[in-house]
């Protein structure tokens, strides 16, 4: 018999086996493919020779970027992975916040043996949707980039197409021909993956899940701006990393834009609909205190009590029948 504060299941670990890790394998998987294999072909944008948006200067490898992508990825993963995970134990570890925490999660109790804790549910369910959110978002992204074939600022620069050839000569014709370019086929490849930016996108879903979690779960009673700060530094990070991409002529403002609405879409829709913005399951007794009220009416009105009925019920407690003032004047006349 399970008590107050746990809940048996016997669904909970092959559901989270057998459906929550091979869908998170199989985005996995999609993600690495989308990424580090040439299974998607981007698809060949036409241009015109002369454009002035796509013939910025070369910026160089993205290693060479002021925000290195190895070291984007590793703080888009491990800040809002090691902030949740020590939220959750503090929070765990705190009285005030700990009692708060129970009365919302309970212990799954598995089989005679196998209890499942608030504070591991809690974790693996935040950092999972998170992690799954992530590599979401670069599908997305990818999906985008491989699909539009969007051009970089510096696609003219890297593609060198032949300028004094047959299909260049003409300052207004629109070039449709993807092996007109001259440049090295890798790099080419790469300018064609502008839209939309990943790095922004990337950056802004990590901020905005980190920060909604902040908001929503750490809870600072002595200072009133420890956490805006924080949120508005995680926002102000994933911005600049965005400016970044344009000042060094790596994306476009659209591109940039388009990467942080995918971002923020994602990352809000995890937030909102998946995690209930960061709240445990209510407790029983909460959701039957709320089906209590489902058979009232919407609106009564209010009961008046007549003071004959009153009346009559006092006399009817003493067998006695009530005597009303008409009759005790009609008795009297008599």
């Amino acid at each position: 018999m399970a008590s107050n504060n746990t809940l048996r299941s016997y669904s909970i670990i092959p559901c989270f086996i057998f459906v929550e890790l091979v869908i998170m394998s199989g985005t996995v998987l999609l993600a690495y493919y989308m990424e580090c294999t040439d299974l998607f072909s981007v698809h060949v944008q036409g241009f015109f020779c002369n454009d002035a948006e796509l013939m910025k200067p070369y910026p160089g490898t993205e290693e060479s970027s002021f925000v290195p992508p190895l070291i984007l990825y590793c703080v888009v993963a491990a800040a809002p992975t090691a902030i949740i995970f020590i939220g959750e134990v503090s929070m765990y570890v705190m009285k005030s916040t700990r009692e708060a925490l129970l009365a919302q999660e309970k212990t799954i109790v598995t089989g005679d043996c196998c209890y499942l804790n608030p504070l591991v549910r809690r974790i693996i369910r935040f950092i999972g949707v998170f992690a799954f959110g992530l590599f979401a978002t670069d599908i997305f992204v990818n999906a985008g980039q491989v699909v539009t074939g969007g051009l970089s600022p510096y696609f003219l620069s890297v593609c060198k197409p032949n300028y004094t050839g047959t299909e260049c000569r003409f300052n207004h014709q629109f070039i449709v021909n993807g092996n007109i370019c001259t440049g090295s086929p890798i790099i080419v490849e790469n300018a064609r993956r502008s839209f939309p930016s990943k790095d922004a996108s990337l950056s802004v879903y990590s901020a905005v899940y980190l920060t909604m979690y902040i908001t929503s779960t750490i809870k600072t009673k002595s200072s009133r701006l420890a956490k805006p700060v924080l949120c508005l530094g995680t926002l102000c990070s994933a911005f600049l990393t965005g400016l970044n991409r344009v000042s060094e002529y790596r994306n476009h403002c659209s591109d940039v834009v388009a990467g942080f609405i995918l971002g923020s879409a994602v990352a809000l829709f995890l937030g909102v609909c998946v995690v209930n913005n960061f709240k445990g399951i209510h407790s029983a007794a909460a959701k039957q205190k709320t089906e209590d009220y489902r058979g009232l009416p919407l609106m009564t009105f209010p009961r008046v009590e007549s003071p004959l009925e009153t009346l009559s019920a006092q006399f009817r407690c003493f067998g006695e029948r009530p005597r009303f003032p008409l009759e005790e004047t009609t008795r009297k006349s008599q």
